[in-house]
């Protein structure tokens, strides 16, 4: 769903010093150690202050080492996952990377800056239609299609736009979000989006499993995985056109892959899902 679009019914404690006090005349003030006994005195608290390094070093590493996908709830059960994540959920841009399994490690395949909806991202059952938002979630990834022919290697089902290619978004239509060829008398034009009238954007996208299988008149509907237009998006992600066209030529069916939005922290957070 590109952002300009036809009709839309459519958010450190310092450590303590030890050790023996300095020497102190009965006539005069505490002395300051000096030579051997000055290092002396340091020592307790330099080791002490690298010990605290040294522990919180292993917990901030070992987040960083984990690929993804392995710190996530839920992957879908496949060997091919995309990721999606924004900062925040107000936030418009992020990465997207796809992940390949094998012998049961998760690698990066590749990554992109995405973009994200004008109005940030949100829980997907909780999303309502028209409100330019990214739902968060794990969703399959029925098929593609495009404007352009598909790139070499694609092996996902792909559908080539015609001028009677429609996505319905009418809420009171039988075929709400769903591909129509030609559209039906039950969905307005003016409801729905004409997919040849974005051939830049829908140059190549993939369908998202949001609302698709048990469709909840409402939610929302049209949400691709797409190329960038000019800005944020009325609710889809969007990556470079070279990225597109390297994730359509790695997906294969058989690894039954998925795609999972949301954002690094808080309850929308990718390792929810």
């Amino acid at each position: 769903m590109p952002m300009t679009r036809t009709g839309t019914t459519s958010p450190r404690r310092t450590p303590e010093r030890r050790g023996k006090p300095p020497y102190r005349t009965p006539a005069g003030p505490r002395r300051a150690p000096r030579g051997r006994a000055a290092r002396h005195a340091v020592a307790p608290v330099v080791c002490t202050a690298l010990l605290t390094v040294a522990a919180l070093a292993p917990s901030a590493a070992a987040g960083s080492a984990v690929p993804l996908p392995h710190r996530m709830a839920d992957t879908g059960g496949g060997d091919q996952l995309i990721t999606a994540e924004a900062p925040t959920a107000d936030a418009t841009g992020g990465t997207v990377v796809w992940w390949q399994r094998r012998i049961g490690r998760w690698r990066q395949a590749g990554s992109a800056p995405a973009r994200f909806g004008s109005g940030g991202l949100i829980e997907g059952t909780t999303r309502v239609q028209g409100t330019s938002t990214t739902p968060t979630g794990l969703y399959g990834l029925p098929f593609a299609f495009g404007t352009e022919p598909a790139p070499p290697g694609t092996a996902v089902p792909y559908r080539r736009v015609g001028p009677d290619s429609w996505w319905c978004e009418d809420n009171a239509s039988a075929a709400y979000n769903r591909w129509v060829d030609p559209r039906p008398a039950d969905c307005a034009a003016a409801e729905s989006e004409r997919l040849a009238d974005y051939p830049v954007q829908y140059g190549r996208a993939l369908v998202t499993g949001f609302n698709y299988d048990r469709p909840v008149h409402g939610r929302g509907a049209g949400i691709f995985l797409h190329v960038n237009g000019k800005g944020a998006t009325a609710g889809c992600v969007s990556v470079p056109a070279g990225a597109m066209a390297r994730i359509l030529s790695w997906l294969r069916p058989s690894a039954h892959p998925h795609l999972a939005l949301g954002t690094a922290y808080g309850p929308t957070a990718l390792t929810r899902y």
